[in-house]
């Protein structure tokens, strides 16, 4: 492995051995007939721990470099496949009607500098992702499940709480990894909530919430002056907060009824 023409480009820091891997697998708790689909794999470690636990694996690698690789791969393991091409911009929709399963799962050691976009297609796509569990940088985890008022609380972190239940699973040392990158990471748990909020206009509400953190500094007056402010001053009242409060300060639930409100 440590003659591989590792590229910073693509984020690339793989897992140096197994226990990390059956870890991920274990703590995933994977239903029968499932299928998982996998972003970054690699060289194929947490594929092929993934591929005896799973009904299929649906594998995205955008380095050509490994391809000779992940083929003899797949010609070992057959029921993984490998697409070789930039998750961002598959149609992930189209992908998976090749498949028949009845739980659906996302797993990943994924490169973390498109751990955010990789969610937010997750979420666009509609597709019934039961779970998702992914090693992201340790402060990312941190954001994804801060609370209001703490200082990593983001829109991200709002759409996420809006979707799953977030749980952090464990931590990993970055010395786990080829090359040693900057920064520990944790293994985190998204699971899909079975009972979410009533939200009328699911994209206006993506729309509110990123308008709303658009200037982190600026109170939510002033990031939604463009929208109706008396109802929105009444939503804030009625929760305890003001049109002085921040994004920052303000629950996911306080979001949604000002959602309803204004849509």
């Amino acid at each position: 492995m440590e003659k591989f023409n590792f590229k910073k480009k693509f984020g690339q820091n793989f897992l140096r051995d197994n226990h990390i891997v059956n870890k991920i697998v274990l703590e995933s708790q994977i239903p029968e007939d499932t299928l998982v689909v996998e972003v970054g794999p690699g060289k194929g470690i947490l594929t092929k721990e993934l591929s005896k636990n799973v009904k299929n694996v649906l594998c995205y690698e955008i380095d050509e470099e490994l391809q000779y690789e992940l083929i003899k791969l797949q010609e070992e393991y057959t029921n993984v496949k490998f697409k070789f091409c930039d998750f961002l911009n598959s149609d992930l929709n189209s992908d998976l009607k090749k498949y028949k399963y009845k739980h659906l799962y996302f797993i990943s050691n994924v490169p973390y500098y498109i751990t955010t976009p990789i969610l937010m297609k997750i979420m666009d796509s509609k597709l019934p992702f039961e779970k998702i569990v992914m090693m992201v940088q340790k402060e990312v985890g941190e954001r994804f499940s801060a609370k209001p008022g703490n200082k990593n609380y983001s829109s991200i972190t709002v759409f996420l709480n809006y979707f799953y239940n977030i749980k952090k699973l464990f931590n990993v040392n970055r010395k786990e990894f080829i090359p040693v990158p900057n920064v520990d990471s944790e293994v985190i748990s998204l699971e899909l909530k079975k009972e979410k909020s009533f939200v009328k206009n699911e994209e206006f509400f993506f729309k509110l919430v990123r308008d709303s953190f658009k200037f982190k500094r600026k109170t939510i007056k002033n990031n939604l002056k463009n929208y109706d402010i008396k109802k929105l001053e009444d939503v804030l009242n009625d929760n305890g907060f003001t049109l002085e409060s921040r994004a920052e300060t303000i629950p996911v639930e306080v979001f949604i009824q000002i959602s309803n409100a204004l849509s």
